[in-house]
């Protein structure tokens, strides 16, 4: 399989023109191209010679991502499923006039972004995980999601939250590689300001982050204030517990400038107690951390409910009157199945790629 253009660095590219015996700045024009006009294909980058071309389409993929399914709500949340090289499928969701969880203004267009198909971390509300861990994206897979979210809704992107399909920390080289290509000049040159990374807490991880020179905003999959609450929801928490996970993220604050944002999503009878939110807060306060509730999303597969917004309310006011910043997400998209992997769970499993999940209990 040849390399895609959208995984290529402005460096990389370079040395592949020496070699090929290309001028350098012909690298600036075929970026340009790719993340400024959009082209669909090498031939329509005409400011090119031919032979150059010919020689890139011998040695390059355009792209990584086959576009071929959309589904859009009432509220014009827009879902994208991708076709990969290898016959499996990945999943974007274009979000627009969200509420402002990470920084970002409120009248913008989000777009959560997957690192890899499946997940290997089985967080237990989640379906990107129900049928296991297949491989990473590489760093023209996720990057090209953005471009291509761009192309399919004729919109500017402007932030990227990286909470879709996998854990993006286990396959940090490629999304910073990813990452470099989002906000590079070259690129789509979006800030980091305007990226955030979810994660459900690998704590080596997120000290190396941590080191990252930009400002790239961090959430955490939280979803359980303490380890006896946090251990039914979460596997990873067994390796990593909440003690553990907190002195990571205090080494973070101590590295970077940009506030935390700790996600809990809301199951009934299991982690929606107002003793929790309790607790919560008092994990809030010591990060100086915002918090961001979300009813659970019902997944095909799993056997938890959502809690009454009544009572999601009331959660939310043990941390606001608590003094800590609370929003509540009675998120968009219910009627697209948007929920992390449940798109792709159902194509794959229509296709034969996987066998249809076993329903987990809690």
């Amino acid at each position: 399989m040849t390399p895609a253009l959208t995984g290529q660095s402005p460096d990389q590219l370079a040395a592949w023109l020496k070699e090929a015996g290309e001028p350098a700045f012909r690298a600036g024009q075929i970026l340009e191209w790719i993340w400024k006009k959009k082209v669909t294909a090498i031939d329509a980058m005409t400011n090119l010679p031919a032979p150059l071309r010919g020689k890139l389409a011998e040695s390059f993929r355009l792209g990584s991502l086959e576009h071929t399914h959309t589904q859009g709500s009432a509220d014009t949340t827009r879902k994208f499923l991708f076709k990969l090289h290898d016959g499996r499928y990945v999943e974007s969701v274009l979000i627009p006039a969200n509420p402002a969880l990470y920084g970002e203004k409120s009248d913008r267009r989000t777009l959560c972004v997957s690192s890899q198909v499946g997940c290997a971390y089985g967080c237990k509300f989640c379906a990107s995980g129900l049928a296991g861990f297949t491989r990473n994206l590489d760093a023209s897979e996720i990057a090209g999601q953005v471009l291509a979210a761009e192309q399919l809704s004729g919109e500017r992107v402007d932030n990227l939250v990286f909470m879709g399909m996998g854990e993006p920390l286990a396959n940090l080289d490629n999304l910073l590689s990813a990452i470099g290509l989002i906000t590079g000049e070259k690129g789509l040159h979006l800030g980091a300001r305007h990226l955030t990374i979810s994660t459900s807490g690998l704590v080596p991880k997120i000290r190396e982050l941590a080191e990252h020179p930009q400002q790239i905003r961090l959430a955490i999959s939280l979803h359980g204030a303490t380890d006896e609450v946090r251990d039914q929801i979460m596997p990873v928490n067994k390796k990593w517990p909440v003690a553990e996970l907190f002195e990571a993220l205090e080494y973070w604050n101590s590295r970077k400038n940009q506030k935390l944002t700790l996600e809990f999503i809301l199951i009934q009878g299991v982690n929606d107690s107002l003793n929790q939110a309790a607790v919560l807060a008092r994990h809030a306060r010591r990060l100086n951390a915002k918090v961001n509730l979300i009813p659970y999303n019902t997944v095909e597969g799993l056997d938890w409910k959502r809690p009454p917004n009544a009572h999601c309310r009331a959660f939310q006011d043990v941390l606001k009157n608590a003094g800590v910043s609370a929003t509540l997400r009675l998120e968009k998209g219910h009627d697209i199945d948007a929920a992390c992997g449940q798109l792709r769970l159902k194509q794959e499993t229509q296709e034969g790629i996987i066998v249809a999940p076993i329903k987990q209990r809690a």
